[in-house]
């Protein structure tokens, strides 16, 4: 799957993709992370211990 159309379902760019996919970018925020599960049809948990 390209990471055009993730980008496309998730409503934001294919930078933010990249961003999202990097391993080590520290810069990827909860509403980016909460759309990336929407448009993967799940929720977003998290979770402090």
């Amino acid at each position: 799957m390209s990471r055009a159309k993730p980008a496309m379902r998730m409503k934001t760019n294919r930078e933010a993709i990249d961003r999202l996919l990097a391993p080590d970018e520290p810069s990827v925020t909860l509403q980016l992370l909460e759309q990336a599960a929407l448009a993967l049809g799940r929720k977003l948990k998290v979770e402090l211990a």
